[in-house]
């Protein structure tokens, strides 16, 4: 890797903060060797919006230098300088042009954790000096300050002032939201579901009362290889997530019922919250509930790990889109298995939702 203990460029801005012996863990800040806007090597959502490719993406994510430094999780006050870097970097919401000290020289060497875009490049901390003020939008400035506020209406507040998910992820990984006595770093990977979860969980108080669909939908997406039929039937709330391979053995799939889960979704993990706050959104906005269920086939372009936050946008855009309608049940299936490639009758029997829907009497029926 690159030979150099000191560089200078502008962090995205990124921050990770890793899990491996918690809770005496990794944390840090990634940055470049280039100055300017370089927000594009860590964005979910710019990705997305420019419909950028795997081979463009892994190339940013490259050329990102991770400048980290072992702490406990606990010890997050605001005089130690490294610390108080990330923190201000954890707020910013465009690129900020920073000095690194290194401790000996980057080498490759991959984090291993999927629920966020590729790592690739660690290198020990020694110091940073900032070479700007970061720009930090007024809302996260006066939630951060807040420590009387619980981290979850933090959360609910910064993404009601349309702050992105990336950025809440990286105050709430940074400890910087909750009561002062509760404050703590968040591995990165546990932010991301905290984030969805608690937002959509929100959403699911309001979703819960409102008037069901009448008819079955379809909606669908893709990006990167992942390929996304989302099916959505005339029923109360409940959420299903299928994920298959179109050429490799292996099912990963997790559900809920109206009244929720009570335990992490330990299959599909980070996506099945990604994927349910997609939904929700969807929900809030036409102020209506159904029970959905989401395919997802993977194909093998999709071949680094890109994190979920690609997941939750390429789903977001589905439900932009206008849904293909039917009447009948069959012919939803029907036609959402024209646009997968493995046998679809796996997803099928994987599905509790679909082996249970019709089998409970509706009021409807005797009205």
């Amino acid at each position: 890797m690159i030979k150099k203990t000191r560089f200078s460029g502008s962090t995205p801005p990124e921050i990770f903060v890793g899990r491996h012996d918690y809770p005496n863990i990794y944390s840090g800040i990634l940055s470049p060797m280039q100055y300017g806007d370089t927000e594009k090597f860590s964005s979910p959502e710019l990705w997305f919006q420019n419909q950028m490719n795997i081979r463009e993406i892994a190339d940013y994510r490259n050329q990102l230098l991770y400048a980290r430094f072992k702490t406990n999780i606990k010890k997050i006050r605001q005089e130690n300088k490294l610390h108080s870097a990330m923190n201000q970097i954890a707020m910013a919401k465009k690129s900020v042009a920073a000095e690194f000290y290194l401790e000996k020289p980057a080498r490759f060497s991959p984090i291993n954790e999927k629920s966020v875009p590729f790592i690739g490049n660690p290198a020990p901390l020694e110091n940073i000096r900032l070479e700007e003020n970061p720009k930090i939008d007024e809302k996260a400035e006066y939630v951060s300050s807040d420590d009387r506020l619980k981290a979850v209406e933090g959360i609910k507040t910064l993404y009601k002032s349309n702050i992105s998910i990336t950025n809440i992820v990286k105050m709430v990984s940074a400890g910087l939201l909750g009561l002062k006595i509760q404050r703590k770093l968040v591995p990165t990977r546990w932010a991301i579901t905290a984030t969805d979860d608690s937002l959509s969980k929100d959403m699911l108080k309001h979703i819960r009362l409102f008037p069901e669909i009448n008819e079955f939908l379809v909606f669908q997406g893709e990006y990167l290889g992942n390929h996304y039929e989302i099916l959505l039937m005339p029923d109360k709330f409940s959420f299903e997530v299928i994920e298959m391979s179109s050429n490799k053995p292996g099912v990963w799939h997790d559900y809920e019922k109206f009244n929720g889960r009570k335990t992490y979704a330990c299959s599909v993990t980070g996506a099945y919250y990604a994927n349910r706050l997609a939904l929700c959104e969807y929900f809030l906005k036409t102020k209506k509930q159904a029970s959905a269920i989401f395919f997802r086939e993977v194909h093998p372009e999709y071949n680094i790990p890109l994190g979920v936050g690609i997941l939750r946008e390429v789903t977001r855009n589905a439900f932009v889109k206008q849904p293909e309608k039917f009447q009948a049940i069959d012919e939803a299936l029907n036609l959402i298995q024209t646009r997968i490639k493995r046998n679809f009758n796996e997803y099928k029997i994987q599905s509790v939702l679909l082996h249970e829907f019709g089998k409970q009497k509706r009021l409807s029926q005797w009205l």
